[in-house]
């Protein structure tokens, strides 16, 4: 080694005593040390004395500019005396033990570790080696080790780990000399190499010799010795070996012994330890057949009941957990097969991808448990269970192409194609020759309505929905005299069957139901059975406009009997020759009440029941009485429709009529027949409790120790089609989801009060696992029951972070207060032991599914509930609205709604165009109406996120309002709007996929007309109005988001994508208009729930085939976006800390109407200049909104990919001012037209 030159730090004095020492300990380096071994001696005392007693030596020595560390290595190096030796190793502890890690850094950058090992090898060669040179040695080393990424390479290589193994062996007695030694061999089996060599050379067993009969002395060699021998167990090589060697009985013994004889506590970190081995053994599957066999489950399940108590204990008790966790046996779920319960034959099967796969499984292989070591909770505490993708591939995702980063328009088909779609823009061509524009606006109010939602009931299976082909023609408006005839002639005559269009060559698959009835059964102690007569029930479909006519908001409750409605096909009724009454499961009343639809059936009698009393029957499954007589308690109900403007009970069973569902669904769930108000309290987002999570596990883990505890009863399945429900003794609940949206697959009882659930997967599909609606009756008042879905499949979820289920009560709607609420205690989402087999995983191993679990107890005696995980919005309650909308319309209006196409399950798809009428007919008014920049809208292509019918829903009604702001809405733009893109997912509760088991959100790039009308026909607008220079201003794309919260967009911008990228691109290439931020940015000045911070302009290759990206880059709209509501709640901004509502949702809605008149004024687009007066006045005289505080913090505990947003979304453009003002009018225009305050929650 070259001699260093002494140098000195500015401002060191030159006569520093111990920068002398230094320069004259250089001088001897070498051959000099070597003769002059007493003056070595002399002069290291000397050094090491100073830095002992002087502070400002030790500083003097390691300062920036010195050379003092180069000294000191260099004559530890050339050294060969011992008592020099230990002088100079004396020295570098005294020098590394102060400094917070700064001086070992820079102890290891002058090559201080590789010395160390030099000298170690050097000392082991002397006869007999120095103790105390070796003790001191390993002292340091293992005081530098931490610090030195190469430590374990360097003492392989060099020989050093060898020393280190051998005096370990050589001095198991000698306590002083083994703990540096073992140090210093735990910072070795850190490397996977180092460890794998260890083992081979015997140290896993050595190890446990050390760590061997339990004994209180020398605690902290033992710490050492177990921290080594998990550093050691991490290699499965070695845990192979421990578990060959019966290790694992050993170590379960003396964690007992430690956890027996520790009384006081105060060797947790040594259990601790012991129970670490115990992980990584259990990380391999002969591990944990092992610790199955040596009884693990039962002893960690008892020490760990007992150290519950103990707060500091919980290290324990989670590790304990996380073992018997992984170790709990593997199980398949409790199903026949994990396909769907209901089966849809394709019309053709897709040639490749996951439903070609799932058709051409052989049966019985779609869930196989995999026998696999991958275990993804060895490292993850069980308070925050996640197994993410590692951060570095966060960006791999992102689009790289720039040729494919430019929105070029391509159109794959030609004009001629797709000019049949012009009779869906009949406003386009439209002269309004034959319509007299000085009507009033109330000559609408007696109109009846022929709307989309109404007469498809009607026509639907007597006539199949029209596709457009090219032989279609457009229809013309009869020119008629009256006022009244030109308000019908626009209103609905988009509704009646085309003459001459051709009718599609296939038929519908399903035949909708003909429902002739509506039950209501009650039976008390199952004996009696009551039948009153009633009065006719024949409803009027037009009859509710009236009452709207009137203007009549009453708070007092109407009261009307209640209805339990079960459908029953008519196509049965010559079998029951009218007079039976066939046992209805869901049925908790037991009147029966006959509706005679007026569109289905004619001239059936129906009956109507009436009486007195307020119970509902305990039992959901009593029969219809067949006599009319007799006497019987009567339920009253508040009338609905008085409490929500925008429902219907009757009309609701209507439109249920015309829903083809694949089931063929016989009963309708009390909350969609009743309707929703929307609770006027708030609800906060739910605190999570300490510790709530673990003591799930440990009763999950209990049903393994205590078998005989377990009911294992199963109550509901599906999958015996003949009687889902299986009748009891009552000890049980009755589940039920044989209805619109239902999804609850098997219940089991698995103790007196705890159910396990599994959801049914996505029709054609093996997974899909996360929306339920079930209803649940035979409670008992006051009880705690717990609920396990047990077949979830994400890796996290909100319901971990403040997020609750919701709950339907009828008892509570009975007495005036219909309303889905927020609740559930003890809720939490884990990791559970039942294995996803790797068919329904996506081709991955070792995955397993998740629990969703919460409590719930009821208040009402003889309830009947339900549980939804967001707020049901059925395709029957989108009908039944569209219907009333209609009645909103006033002759200033233009409204229309037509069939875009028949799904795959034989529903319609409503296509919406919403605008204001012209002025008149002149030419300059019909030019201006023409020229309306377009709108388009969609919603629903993934029927589990329901939040996005409901933010629709506030879009329509503030559409279709008498506000000013509406009305300049509807003067500026042209809405084209789709409100649910899936209805056939939507009936029958799917979650995310069609008929077809795929992601119709996925096939945009090349949508199939038959597998995928609804994504193919909307395309196919775009496409005809890019052809014809009229592409959308705005695209927009409703959806909802289960793991982030609030309200926030994801748009397409070229720079923001290569900004995240590290590709090279000239600023030629990266030429972008910024108009995409504007919305979003409107948005979060006006409204509460949006968060520009949650909002990405990213493109990423997954998602080139999504309707965002697809409309951006094909059609060339570059405002084209996916707006994503929270299903959880806020953390930002007037909502912070609260749950989000369908009143929430609705305003979101109406904000984004609002945002969308700012937008037109930013862009320029004026039709009108009194828009801008308007706006200006509006903004004059609304106050900003303000923050409110929040009940609960999140920052904490919650996950960062859960919540953080992947890419900044933040810039300053040229839309910074604040404009929070609008969202007063946007509240008030709701209050005046919409149900937006009592309809059903998200």
């Amino acid at each position: 080694m070259n001699k260093p030159k002494m140098a000195t730090e500015k401002g060191v004095p030159s006569n520093s005593r111990v920068l002398m020492l230094l320069a004259q300990l250089e001088k001897m380096n070498g051959e000099a040390m070597m003769r002059d071994v007493e003056m070595a001696r002399q002069v290291t005392t000397k050094i090491l004395h100073l830095i002992q007693t002087q502070e400002k030596s030790g500083k003097e020595v390691m300062s920036k500019g010195s050379s003092g560390m180069e000294v000191i290595l260099s004559s530890l190096e050339n050294s060969r005396d011992v008592q020099t030796s230990l002088n100079i190793l004396y020295i570098l502890i005294e020098l590394l033990t102060v400094g917070r890690g700064r001086r070992v850094g820079v102890f290891v950058s002058k090559g201080g570790t590789g010395i160390l090992f030099q000298v170690l090898i050097f000392a082991s060669k002397e006869m007999p080696p120095s103790e105390e040179l070796v003790l001191q040695l390993h002292s340091l080393l293992a005081k530098v080790g931490l610090k030195d990424r190469k430590f374990g390479v360097k003492a392989r290589l060099s020989g050093a780990m060898n020393v280190t193994t051998n005096l370990i062996k050589q001095n198991l007695q000698n306590t002083k000399l083994l703990l540096p030694c073992l140090q210093v061999l735990r910072i070795y089996s850190s490397n996977s190499v180092n460890a794998i060599s260890l083992g081979k050379n015997g140290v896993v067993e050595l190890m446990f010799k050390i760590v061997g009969p339990y004994s209180k002395k020398s605690t902290s060699l033992y710490k050492v010795a177990l921290d080594a021998l998990g550093a050691l167990l991490k290699s499965k090589t070695n845990a192979r070996r421990a578990v060959d060697g019966g290790f694992v009985t050993t170590l379960l013994a003396l964690y007992l012994d430690w956890h027996r004889n520790d009384s006081r506590h105060r060797h947790m970190l040594i259990r601790k330890g012991l129970l670490v081995c115990l992980r990584n053994i259990t990380n391999i599957k002969l591990g944990r057949k092992a610790f199955l066999e040596a009884d693990g489950m039962r002893i960690l399940y008892n020490s760990s009941a007992e150290c519950l108590p103990v707060r500091t204990l919980d290290p324990l008790v989670n590790t304990s957990s996380l073992i018997m966790r992984k170790c709990f046996p593997k199980n398949r779920l409790p199903l026949p097969t994990i396909k769907s319960a209901f089966h849809y034959q394709l019309p053709h099967v897709p040639a490749e991808g996951p439903v070609a796969q799932l058709y051409n499984q052989p049966p019985g292989v779609d869930d196989v448990v995999d026998e696999s070591d991958d275990n993804e909770e060895a490292d993850t505490d069980t308070e925050n269970d996640e197994d993410e993708k590692d951060q570095c591939s966060l960006n791999d995702d992102i689009e790289t192409d720039l040729n494919r980063l430019h929105p070029k328009r391509s159109l794959s088909r030609t004009y001629d194609e797709l000019k049949v779609y012009r009779r869906f823009f009949l406003e386009l061509s439209e002269d309004f020759q034959g319509y007299n524009f000085d009507c009033s606006k109330t000559t609408s109010s007696t109109s009846s309505s022929t709307s989309f939602s109404s007469s498809s009931a009607s026509t639907q299976s007597s006539r199949p929905i029209v596709v457009p082909t090219a032989a279609a023609l457009s229809p013309k408006h009869i020119p008629t005299q009256s006022c009244q005839e030109d308000y019908n002639s626009i209103k609905g005559h988009h509704t009646q069957p085309l003459p001459s269009a051709p009718t599609p060559t296939h038929t519908a698959p399903l035949t909708p139901l003909q429902l002739d009835s509506v039950y209501l059964s009650k039976d008390k102690d199952k004996k009696e059975d009551v039948n009153i007569p009633s009065p006719d029930g024949r409803t009027n479909l037009s009859s509710f406009s009236s009452s709207l006519s009137q203007g009549q908001m009453i708070e007092q409750e109407l009261m009307r009997p209640l209805e339990c409605v079960s459908l029953k096909d008519s196509r049965d009724l010559s079998t029951e020759e009218g007079s039976e009454v066939v046992k209805q499961e869901g049925s908790p009343v037991s009147a029966t009440r006959h509706i005679h639809s007026p569109l289905l059936l004619g001239g059936i009698p129906a009956r109507r029941i009436g009486g007195g009393g307020s119970n509902l029957g305990s039992d959901c499954g009593s029969e219809g009485a067949e006599d009319e007589g007799g006497e019987g308690a009567v339920l009253e109900v508040p009338d609905t429709a008085l409490l929500l403007p925008l429902h219907d009970p009757d009309l609701y069973v209507e439109m249920v009529k015309g829903t083809s569902s694949v089931p063929q669904y016989a009963e309708v769930a009390y909350p969609d027949y009743f309707g929703h108000v929307a609770p006027t309290f708030k609800e906060p987002l739910l605190e999570r409790l300490y510790g709530v999570q673990r003591s799930k596990i440990f009763q999950d883990i209990e049903r393994l120790i205590h078998p005989n505890d377990i009911l294992d009863k199963v109550v509901y399945d599906l999958d015996i089609s003949s009687s889902p429900v299986i009748e009891d003794n009552g000890e049980s609940l009755r589940f039920n989801s044989q209805f619109e949206s239902g999804n609850l697959r098997k219940a089991v009882q698995v103790r007196k009060y705890e159910y396990d659930l599994v959801l049914n997967s996505d029709i054609n599909s093996n997974h899909y696992h996360q929306w339920f609606y079930f209803e649940v009756s035979g409670m008992r008042v006051g009880t705690a029951y717990r609920f396990n879905i047990i077949n979830c499949e994400k890796s996290n979820s909100q319901f971990n972070y403040g997020m609750q289920v919701l709950m339907y009560s009828v008892q509570k709607a009975i007495s005036g207060k219909p309303c889905w609420v927020r609740t559930g205690t003890d809720i939490c989402y884990y990791k559970n032991h039942f294995a996803r087999s790797s068919i329904a995983a996506g081709g991955q191993k070792g995955k397993s599914y998740y629990t969703l679990t919460f409590s719930a107890s009821f208040s009402h005696k003889d309830d009947v509930c339900y549980f939804a995980y967001h707020y049901p919005y059925t395709f029957s309650t989108l009908k039944m609205h569209l219907s009333k909308l209609e009645d909103l319309r006033t002759p200033q209006i233009y409204l229309r709604q037509d069939v875009l196409c028949e799904t795959l399950g034989g529903n319609s798809c409503p296509l919406l165009t919403i605008t204001a009428m012209p002025e008149s007919n002149s030419n300059d008014h019909i030019c201006q109406f023409r020229n309306r920049p377009l709108i388009f809208l969609s919603a629903r292509v993934h029927p589990g996120e329901t939040n996005a019918s409901w933010v629709m829903k506030g879009t329509l009604e503030f559409l279709m309002g008498t506000s000013p702001l509406a009305a300049s809405l509807r003067e500026a733009f042209i809405f084209k709007i789709v409100p649910m893109l899936n209805p056939d997912g939507v009936v029958n509760g799917n979650h995310r996929c069609s008929l077809s088991g795929e992601d119709l959100n996925r096939q945009w790039q090349n949508p199939n007309p038959e597998l995928h009308p609804t994504i193919y026909h909307t395309k196919s607008l775009l496409q005809y109005l890019a052809h014809i220079q009229k592409a959308p201003l705005v695209f927009c794309d409703y959806h909802g988001h289960s793991r982030k919260k609030n309200v926030f967009m994801y748009g397409c911008s070229l720079k923001e994508t290569v900004w995240q990228t590290n590709i090279s691109a000239s600023s030629s290439d990266l030429q972008e208009d910024l108009g995409y931020r504007t919305l979003p940015k409107i948005l979060s000045q006006i409204a509460p729930a949006f968060s520009m911070a949650s909002c990405s302009f990213v493109v990423e290759r997954s998602k080139e085939s999504t309707a965002r990206v697809v409309v951006w880059r094909e059609i060339g709209v570059q405002r084209s976006y996916t707006m994503e509501s929270t299903l959880c709640g806020c953390d930002q901004g007037k909502y912070k800390g609260l749950q989000i509502g369908t009143r929430e949702l609705e305003e979101m809605g109406a904000q984004f109407c609002v945002a969308l008149l700012r937008l037109k004024r930013l862009t320029g687009l004026r039709n009108h200049q009194h828009l801008l007066d308007l706006e200006s006045d509006i903004i004059g005289t609304h106050t900003k909104a303000v923050s409110c505080s929040t009940t609960y913090v999140l920052e904490e505990d919650e996950p960062s990919f859960l919540e953080a947003i992947d890419y900044s979304a933040e810039s300053n453009d040229e839309d910074a001012e604040p404009e929070n003002e609008l969202a007063g009018e946007v509240n008030e225009n709701q209050d005046q037209l919409s149900d937006s305050e009592t309809n059903h929650r998200d």
